[in-house]
């Protein structure tokens, strides 16, 4: 079981494959936003990695990032945890303004993954 480390927050082993927006809600309790329910439309689960990083990223996340000109930053609804990581959690439901952090998210990965390297 891959280990996540969230700043500030504490370690927490998670389920192999787990999405990471998943697991820093579900296992490390963050009010981690995700306001478009984990479809990487909105950015809005945006997380700093310290480590573990990894190497390939979905060209969901890929088009969304540059389009939006956002940089060292990854969308945690794109990311699987498939090895220990440790990140800084970014966008978060206190002081959004938001009423709540977002829609449901599936289990799975959305859009269906197509990846590639960083």
């Amino acid at each position: 079981m891959p280990k996540l480390t969230v700043e500030g927050v504490g370690e927490f082993e998670v389920a192999a494959g787990k999405r990471l927006v998943l697991a820093l809600t579900e296992d490390a309790g963050t009010d981690q936003l995700h306001a478009c329910g984990g479809n990487a439309r909105c950015t809005t689960c945006r997380v700093q990695f310290v480590s573990g990083e990894p190497e390939k990223i979905t060209v969901a996340e890929r088009d969304l990032l540059a389009a939006r000109g956002l940089k060292d930053m990854r969308l945690s609804c794109q990311i699987a945890c498939e090895q220990d990581m440790t990140v800084r959690v970014i966008s978060r439901l206190e002081g959004s303004g938001r009423k709540d952090a977002g829609s449901p998210v599936n289990p799975e990965i959305q859009p269906p993954p197509q990846w590639t390297g960083k």
